[in-house]
């Protein structure tokens, strides 16, 4: 089985939102560090910068180039390891410079939770490699400052795959994607690892009819599920428009 996703990573400011966006005004929220996190295609990114906007605060995302991704997809013994590793490196070396840079000071929406690297390795390394894995995410992770929020997009599987059966169908968009096995087992381990999820405040968000880029409403609803979460899960299940 193997991963068909390109990882990126960036750190930028929040861009200023579109017109059609509407009057955006800062929202206070108790949270400094948001981590926004579900399977490939639950809309993560997108979410991240709209919120982001919403809250005037800053975006941190994936976007990288894998140089292992190649023999990884050809099922080269060890690139497994190797892509895993690259992506759990970036994102270490990412994280812990925001930390460096006091970055939280002000309000921070990031399209990953680092702590997820695991579901990956998981399904993609054999036991002798999780055992590198796991000592390399160990020293690491204490240098990787914790969200005070993590929101979680939870999606249907039977969505999920028809989000992705959509994309394929953009001839413009050349980026190697999971097939359908395999991205419903990373759903499921998606699925397993936020249920046993207790490392921070958690708002679990069904997002079957969730469409924060084109509902303000919507948007404006998660805001406030933010605002009023102090402490552990929360299950959201958004209103639809009618």
């Amino acid at each position: 089985m193997t991963l068909r996703v390109t990882l990126h990573i960036t750190t930028q400011a929040a861009p200023a939102p579109p017109p059609e966006w509407g009057c955006y005004t800062r929202l206070p929220v108790a949270f400094r560090y948001l981590a926004i996190d579900g399977p490939i295609g639950s809309g993560k990114t997108r979410l991240a910068e709209r919120l982001a906007a919403k809250l005037e605060g800053t975006t941190v995302l994936e976007r990288a180039e894998n140089p292992f991704l190649a023999d990884f997809y050809g099922n080269r013994p060890g690139a497994a390891l190797q892509a895993q590793l690259f992506y759990l490196l970036n994102r270490h070396r990412q994280l812990s410079s925001l930390r460096q840079a006091d970055l939280f000071q002000q309000t921070t929406v990031c399209d990953y939770v680092f702590d997820k690297d695991k579901i990956f390795a998981f399904l993609n390394l054999d036991d002798n490699e999780l055992f590198i894995y796991q000592r390399l995410f160990e020293l690491l992770g204490k240098d990787v400052p914790p969200p005070d929020l993590v929101i979680y997009l939870q999606v249907p599987t039977d969505v999920l795959l028809a989000r992705a059966a959509a994309r394929d169908h953009e001839p413009e968009d050349d980026t190697p994607r999971p097939d359908a096995e395999y991205l419903r087992e990373l759903n499921e381990a998606y699925q397993h690892y936020f249920f046993h999820y207790t490392a921070t405040p958690l708002l679990v968000v069904e997002t079957s009819q969730f469409d924060p880029e084109h509902d303000d409403e919507a948007l404006d609803d998660l805001v406030k599920q933010v605002q009023s979460l102090t402490h552990g899960t929360r299950y959201y299940v958004p209103r639809t428009r009618r």
